[in-house]
């Protein structure tokens, strides 16, 4: 299993929609490194649900339920469908991440404008510790 890190931001689409409709199509992937990302997904790939603009926060955990696939309403981009799992107990801000040395490393600190980014084991498992997620 990979990780990964997708953004969002909550006024286009927010973790409650996304827990609410259960699974959707990621869509509106331009950037080539992004798509180049998804590309690289398999179905049961986990990936944190990030809100972007004023909150910058890892609010959740999806799971990608199948891989990427042609965008049929925009040739130049593509899909993976994800379903949500579960929130995170603790929200983890990018200003935690920031401040952390174990996270130095993260593609969200080094290219925090990329929407579509891989998480390593090591970063995924202390994500999600002071997530508070067991």
């Amino acid at each position: 299993m990979a990780y990964w890190l997708i953004k969002t931001e909550p006024g286009s689409w927010s973790w409650e929609q996304q827990s609410e409709v259960g699974s959707t199509a990621w869509e509106g992937v331009a950037n080539a490194q992004a798509l180049n990302n998804m590309r690289a997904m398999a179905v049961g790939d986990h990936a944190f649900f990030y809100h972007t603009g004023k909150e910058k926060q890892i609010i959740g955990i999806v799971e990608i339920i199948r891989a990427f696939y042609p965008d049929p309403n925009n040739p130049a981009s593509g899909l993976v469908d994800v379903k949500a799992i579960r929130p995170l107990p603790r929200p983890v801000t990018l200003a935690a991440i920031k401040a952390d040395p174990a996270l130095a490393d993260l593609a969200l600190v080094k290219q925090p404008r990329l929407s579509v980014l891989p998480v390593d084991d090591a970063a995924w498992t202390h994500i999600c510790g002071l997530g508070r997620l067991k």
